[in-house]
C-alpha cells in the first residue's frame, strides 16, 4: 500500500493514523493477543518509530484483488539487524483493517520486545487520550 509506505517513510505517523480503520487489529510479533482499534495501532506504531533505527522498506508486494499487500522492511536495534513484514488488509473503503507485523531473527524480535514492552506505558497513555479526544 503505498500511501502507508509513504507514510511510514517520512515518519507522518499523522498520515499512518488517518489510514487506519476504526476496527483495525493489529497483530504484534511478539505479544500473543492481538490489539483491536485505530487509538492503540496508532500509539503502537508511534512507538515502534521511536525504537527502530535506519528503519527502511526493500520491497512490496500486493495481491491480485488489490486489498492484501506485504511490506518487507529492514531496520537497525542497537547492535541488532532484523527484516520484517507488515501485512495489510484494506478494507472495501481502502482503509486498513488489518495489520499484522513479524520480524526476523529471534534476537531481533526479542530486543524489539524488551524495548516495546519498556514504552508500553507511554503506548497506553497515548491511546487513551487519542480515544478521548
Amino acid at each position: 500500500m503505498r500511501a502507508f509506505r509513504e507514510a511510514v517513510e517520512a515518519w507522518d505517523f499523522d498520515a499512518v493514523e488517518a489510514l487506519l480503520a476504526e476496527d483495525v487489529v493489529f497483530t504484534s510479533p511478539v505479544v500473543f493477543k492481538p490489539y483491536p482499534g485505530k487509538a492503540i495501532t496508532a500509539a503502537i506504531l508511534r512507538g515502534v518509530s521511536r525504537v527502530f533505527e535506519d528503519f527502511r522498506y526493500e520491497r512490496e508486494l500486493t495481491g491480485a484483488d488489490g486489498r492484501d499487500h506485504a511490506l518487507v522492511f529492514a531496520a537497525r536495534m542497537g547492535d541488532r539487524a532484523l527484516t520484517g513484514c507488515d501485512f495489510i488488509h484494506v478494507n472495501e473503503d481502502g482503509l486498513i483493517d488489518e495489520l499484522t507485523v513479524m520480524v526476523r531473527p529471534l534476537s531481533g524480535a526479542q530486543a524489539l520486545a524488551e524495548a516495546m514492552g519498556a514504552q508500553f506505558e507511554r503506548i497506553a497513555k497515548e491511546a487513551e487520550a487519542s480515544s478521548a479526544s
